[in-house]
This record gives C-alpha cells, sequence and structure tokens, in this order.
C-alpha cells in the first residue's frame, strides 16, 4: 500500500487525495519527530514557570485572562476537546474527516504546535486502523478554524465518543481503539488546542473539489463539442489564434479540448446549407471555451491558495524556533472561504451555460433539424423533455449555492471571536455544487450523444465515435421510444464522475487539459 510521508514543511494534494480517498498510509519523518520534541521542549519550558502563557497556563477565548494551576491543566486540555465536539446533524463524509485528520496532522508535525511526539504518531494510527471519527454537519464557523468537527477527531484519539472502524460499522472510539492496540491520548499542556485550532476541513474539501472539478471541465468540454456537432455548429470559433488575442490560459485549454474532439468531424461546418441556414451559433456554444475558461482560471487561482495553505502550520498559539509562544490569527479562513466561494459561482455558470446547450437540442425551432425533445415519436413520445427539467433544477440549485457564505459573519465566544469565516459552510455548499455539476454534464452528455446518433447520414468525428461507444458500453441507451428514464441518467452520471468519459475521448485525442 502506497505510504504518505510527513515532514514538517507541509504536504502535497496528491498525498491528501492518497489518505482522505484511497486510505494510504501514513508515516512521520525522523525530521518531523525531532521537530515535535524540540518544540515540546519549548512548552515545557514555559508550564513550568509562573508567568502565564496563552494557551499552556491559560484559558481560552473569552475565559484567557484566568491562569491555570498546573494541577487542572490536563483537565482543562480534556475539558476543551470535550466541550467543543458540539456538532450537530448528518454525517460528514469519511473521505473529508479523513482529509481533516490529515492535515491536521500535518500542521502537527511542523514543530510550530508543541504537540508531543507520542500525539502525532496516535494521530497518524488512527487513520491507518481506518478509524474515522463521527464528525457532523454543524458546527464550524472556519474561526478558529474548523473547532468542533476538529474537536470530534480529537476526543476519538482521547478514545471517547463514536468513530466508523475499519467494516464501517459505528462503534464507541474506546473499543475501535482497544481492537486496533491504540492508546487513548492523554492530553497534556497546549495539545487539546493545537489539536483544535485549524482551517483542515475546508481545506481538505478544497482539495478534492478541484480534483473533482478538473476532471468535470474536461468533460464539459467534451460535451460543449458534442453538442456543437449534433447542432451542426462552427468549429472555426475555437481557432487558437482567436485566443491567442484574448489569452487567458483557461480558455484556450478550453478552445484547444474542444478542437481536439472536433477534429475529423463530418457534422460541422453546414451554417449555410438550406436546411440550417444561420450566421453564427448562440452563446451557450460559441462562447463555450469563453466560459469553461474562466472557470479554469478560478480553479488555478484557488489551487494557489491551497498551495499556501498546505505549506502553512495554522494554530494558535505558535511555537517559534527562537522559543517564543506568541499569539496569532493564523487559524482564520478567509484566504480559503473566498475561493470556495469564488469556485461554486465558477461551478454555477457552467452548469448553467451546459443547461442551455441541452434545452437547444431539444426544441425544434432551434436544433436545426432534430425531433422535438429527441423523442422516437414526438407526442406518443416525450423523449428528453423531463431530463432537461431534472437539468434545470439542479442548475436552479446551484445558483441559490453559489451565493458566497464568506460574506457573512455571525461573532461568537462572548464577542471575542467577533468576525468569522463561514469557510466550513463554503466548503459543504461547494461540494453539493460538484456533485450537481457533475449530473447536469452527464444530462449534456445524454442528449448530446442521442442528438449526433439522430443525424443520420453525417458522421462524427472519432473522437465523438469514442465517447458515444463508451457512453453505450457504460449503460446509458441510445435513441428509442420512451423508457424509464432515472436508470440511463444514472448510468451517465456514474460515467462522467469516474472520470470514463474524459478516459474514452483521450483514447482517441491524447491527453487534454
Amino acid at each position: 500500500m502506497h505510504t504518505v510521508v510527513v515532514g514538517t514543511s507541509g504536504t502535497t494534494p496528491e498525498d491528501v487525495i492518497a489518505v482522505a480517498r484511497g486510505n494510504a498510509r501514513v508515516q512521520l519523518s525522523p525530521e518531523a519527530l525531532d521537530a515535535l520534541a524540540r518544540s515540546r521542549e519549548i512548552v515545557d519550558s514555559l508550564a513550568a514557570k509562573p508567568e502565564p502563557v496563552y494557551g499552556v497556563s491559560t484559558g481560552f477565548g473569552a475565559l484567557a485572562s484566568r491562569h491555570i494551576s498546573p494541577e487542572l491543566r490536563a483537565q482543562l486540555q480534556r475539558n476543551i476537546v470535550r466541550s467543543h465536539a458540539a456538532g450537530m446533524g448528518p454525517r460528514v463524509e469519511r473521505e473529508v474527516v479523513r482529509a481533516l485528520m490529515f492535515l491536521r496532522l500535518k500542521t502537527v508535525a511542523s514543530g510550530h504546535t508543541g504537540v508531543r511526539p507520542s500525539v502525532a504518531q496516535a494521530m497518524a494510527d488512527l487513520l491507518n486502523a481506518g478509524i474515522t471519527p463521527v464528525v457532523h454537519e454543524y458546527g464550524s464557523l472556519g474561526c478558529s478554524g474548523d473547532l468542533a468537527p476538529l474537536s470530534h477527531c480529537a476526543l476519538a484519539l482521547m478514545g471517547e465518543g463514536d468513530a466508523e472502524g475499519p467494516d464501517g460499522a459505528v462503534r464507541p472510539a474506546g473499543e475501535l481503539l482497544a481492537e486496533a492496540g491504540i492508546e487513548p491520548v492523554e492530553l497534556r499542556e497546549k495539545e487539546g488546542l493545537a489539536l483544535l485550532n485549524g482551517t483542515d476541513g475546508m481545506l481538505g474539501m478544497l482539495i478534492m473539489a478541484l480534483a473533482d472539478l478538473r476532471r468535470l471541465y474536461t468533460s464539459a468540454d467534451i460535451t460543449a463539442a458534442l453538442t456543437l456537432e449534433a447542432l451542426l455548429g462552427t468549429e472555426k470559433v475555437l481557432a487558437p489564434e482567436l485566443h491567442a488575442i484574448r489569452p487567458h490560459p483557461g480558455q484556450g485549454d478550453s478552445a484547444a479540448n474542444m478542437a481536439a474532439v472536433l477534429k475529423g468531424s463530418g457534422l460541422t461546418g453546414h451554417f449555410q446549407e438550406e436546411s440550417a441556414p444561420r450566421v453564427q451559433d448562440a452563446y451557450s456554444v460559441r462562447c463555450a471555451p469563453q466560459v469553461a475558461g474562466a472557470g479554469r482560471d478560478t480553479m488555478a487561482h484557488a489551487a494557489l491558495v491551497a498551495s499556501r495553505e498546505l505549506a502553512s502550520a495554522v494554530d494558535n498559539p505558535v511555537v517559534l524556533p527562537d522559543g517564543r509562544v506568541e499569539s496569532n490569527g493564523n487559524f482564520h479562513g478567509a484566504p480559503v472561504a473566498y475561493v470556495l466561494d469564488f469556485l461554486a459561482i465558477a461551478a454555477a455558470d457552467l452548469a448553467s451555460i451546459a443547461e442551455r446547450r441541452t434545452d437547444r437540442l431539444l426544441d425544434k425551432n432551434r436544433s436545426h433539424g432534430l425531433p422535438p425533445f429527441l423523442a422516437d415519436d414526438a407526442g406518443v413520445d416525450s423523449g428528453l423533455m423531463i431530463a432537461q427539467y431534472t437539468q434545470a433544477a439542479l442548475v436552479s440549485e446551484m445558483k441559490r449555492l453559489a451565493a458566497p457564505a464568506s460574506a457573512d459573519s455571525i461573532p461568537s465566544s462572548a464577542m471575542q471571536e467577533d468576525h468569522v469565516s463561514m469557510g466550513w459552510s463554503a466548503a459543504r455548499k461547494l461540494r453539493t455544487a460538484v456533485d450537481n455539476l457533475t449530473r447536469v454534464i452527464a444530462i449534456e452528455l445524454y442528449a448530446a450523444t442521442r442528438a449526433i446518433e439522430l443525424r443520420h447520414g453525417l458522421t462524427a468525428a472519432p473522437a465523438s465515435l469514442a465517447a458515444i461507444a463508451a457512453t453505450r458500453a457504460a449503460g446509458v441507451e441510445g435513441p428509442g421510444p420512451d423508457r424509464f428514464l432515472a436508470p440511463d441518467l444514472a448510468a451517465a452520471d456514474a460515467f462522467v464522475r469516474s472520470g470514463g468519459l474524459v478516459e474514452a475521448v483521450e483514447g482517441v485525442t491524447g491527453p487534454l487539459a
């Protein structure tokens, strides 16, 4: 099994996904263990002094002014975990919790948190044992980081609360730790606080959303090209010299993808024929590279923010190499929250333009000779009429999800934490948006492949034919009389979600952007 080694200098998106989705094992590097030991010596030294140090010998948040005596400090660390594990609502997905746990371990391993090496090792052991704490949907304001979700993870490390075992069953965490041979952690000064303070949940969801969106944007370029073919559109708008004079990188990549899919098509360029006279394609077809390209550039910016956050040590207070333990505001989730919201906006717009293309395929007044709703016997058959309704419902929800969470703030902790990021909420709604976008693209794929097959006497591009063949092989049926449609749509969704569409097309075109 693949092993991810955690050092002191952060991690990579690939490692996050390997642990979160691929169950990769986690190992602390000797460098990280040395850094953990050195920073712990600093914390122990400060704990022995009579002067109060925030997070070491004081309370937290609005209670930070109270000096805590040595005999109460272990209780303080236990209490902060127990009291902050206050989430409610449905369980969060296993991959999100594993990403969150791994990213917290990444920061702990930096040597800036003052956590003992044994605690970090227990965090790695929990991941490697396949034990996933139960984390709930609601509880994080994104400041100081994802407190409630991280607290539920720390609670399991202490042998308390509930967790999912490697068999998928939810049981008391203490039982699962005992079966895995993991000793529950007895927290000492600073450690409870260090396990809770971070943007790890929202960052993990950002990284996984970016991975999914890269596949979906390439899929959307493919379905846009298929729709252009089905509408007998022109590929001339994809010429690289046109995109070179407006040099947005994403736009050029999307146009190149579409051009590669359409190479050798016998369906494009029928503008002047009497059966389909027109001067230019509609915006939803002609401007597909501009819209998808803008989303690609948004992803590039979000990936830059994620890379900086992956290299960060997010905690409060932090242990500095010169021996200081300093309070700070690095836990604030604003940088991550903004790009999570930005991605939801871009995803909604990509879904919106895909839905407009689908609707055009179904409208006999705008489809240039295709049957109404791509039905076998229109009037007797409804064809894909309600598939487009479903697509429209998905797009409408995505537009609501595009309203930014990060523009909101609800003060907390007796006004000590008086401006919060809502980054967790931004991440949660982005996950829903990504799921919906997958379904929207799947419906365009279903409509476009059927429409191309209804263009009798004209031959699609080799890449398009490969896409159609793979779609049919995935269980998505072609044209014909009305049938139970939901299974076809589910099969198309699974095909797009798995990356099968991109793989099929790249088998002809070579790698796409």
